[in-house]
């Protein structure tokens, strides 16, 4: 099962052939590892406090409950939200016990399928799945069988800061991407940081394939000239796929059912058009969802009844409608 270290290649760009053979093994794990998985959706905003992990989350999850095989990577290095979103707390301590739990069941199944001669077999097999599984991740399995990855599950304190260079964090996130032992999967939808920095870049990088990139932004100005930013890199890494969620757009009055426009009243519609991208709608802001990681859950999986679970089941149609090729 994987190390949980994250060092970066020697100075000035000189690799050892050591380092220089590691590379291409976590290349080969990652083309594995990835190939295994239909479609990937990147998720990402110019600025944070948009809601783009909440919505990257309900998703994934309306994904699941579309009956779809769905896993979720949380790109974020340094604000790893995710498991918190989706109720699952988990540190270092309990991640590896998870890990040595998952190993021990997949290598338990695989045995009562073989037929060993002595205890020396047995010990040789248990041995080979170790040298298999030696790099791997088990995702953590949700009760909805989404599966989730994240940093959070490296650290051994809540209230750890991580505070890494550029070199550092890019080996972090591949190492997620590569390690993740994600199975087969029909959607890998990645939450990635806000903005155009070192993490985004690694994860575009890493996933040149991805079938759709989609940003999330609210009415603000300010937040649409940063996904213009972010708009025009994802372009610049040859991704043409991109589409555009407005959240927060409106706040509907629970008296008069009124929509006020909290945030002004922003044309997600015409913005999108303007950027040459699709549109994918807006959601409102709603005081359910900003609960539902306090009840361990998104609202998706909460509340299916609920307006804004409804509308991103179209959301989710939409995109299926507009990048995704099977």
């Amino acid at each position: 099962m994987a190390q949980h270290g994250h060092g970066h290649h020697g100075h000035g760009g000189q690799m050892t052939p050591e380092q220089q053979r590691q590379m291409i093994e976590q290349e080969l794990r990652l083309a594995k590892n990835l190939g295994q998985i239909k479609h990937k959706i990147i998720v990402m905003s110019g600025k944070g406090g948009v809601g783009k992990s909440t919505v990257a989350a309900n998703i994934a999850e309306t994904l699941q409950s579309l009956g779809y095989k769905t896993g979720i990577l949380d790109a974020d290095i340094h604000g790893p939200n995710i498991p918190k979103m989706l109720g699952v707390e988990m540190l270092e301590e309990q991640f590896n016990q998870y890990q040595f739990e998952t190993f021990k069941e997949i290598t338990e199944s695989a045995m009562a399928n073989e037929t060993f001669n002595s205890e020396e077999e047995q010990a040789e097999f248990i041995k080979s799945k170790q040298e298999e599984y030696r790099h791997s991740m088990f995702p953590v399995v949700l009760p909805s069988g989404l599966k989730v990855m994240s940093m959070a599950f490296l650290i051994d304190s809540i209230d750890r800061p991580i505070i890494w260079r550029g070199p550092q964090k890019t080996g972090a996130i591949k190492q997620l991407i590569s390690d993740a032992h994600w199975g087969s999967l029909d959607y890998l939808i990645i939450d990635n940081p806000p903005g155009t920095g070192d993490e985004p870049l690694t994860v575009l990088q890493t996933i040149p394939d991805a079938d759709a990139v989609i940003m999330v932004t609210t009415p603000n100005v300010v937040s649409q000239e940063d996904v213009l930013k972010c708009v025009k890199m994802v372009e610049l890494m040859n991704i043409h796929n991109i589409g555009l969620i407005e959240n927060m757009a409106y706040y509907v009055c629970p008296h008069c059912g009124e929509k006020l426009h909290i945030f002004g009243k922003g044309n997600g519609e015409l913005f999108a058009e303007e950027m040459e991208i699709e549109y994918l709608g807006d959601l409102p802001i709603e005081e359910k969802v900003s609960d539902a990681p306090n009840q361990d859950s998104v609202i998706s999986t909460l509340d299916p009844d609920d307006a804004v679970s409804k509308r991103f089941v179209e959301i989710v149609k939409d995109i299926q409608d507009k990048f995704i090729k099977d």
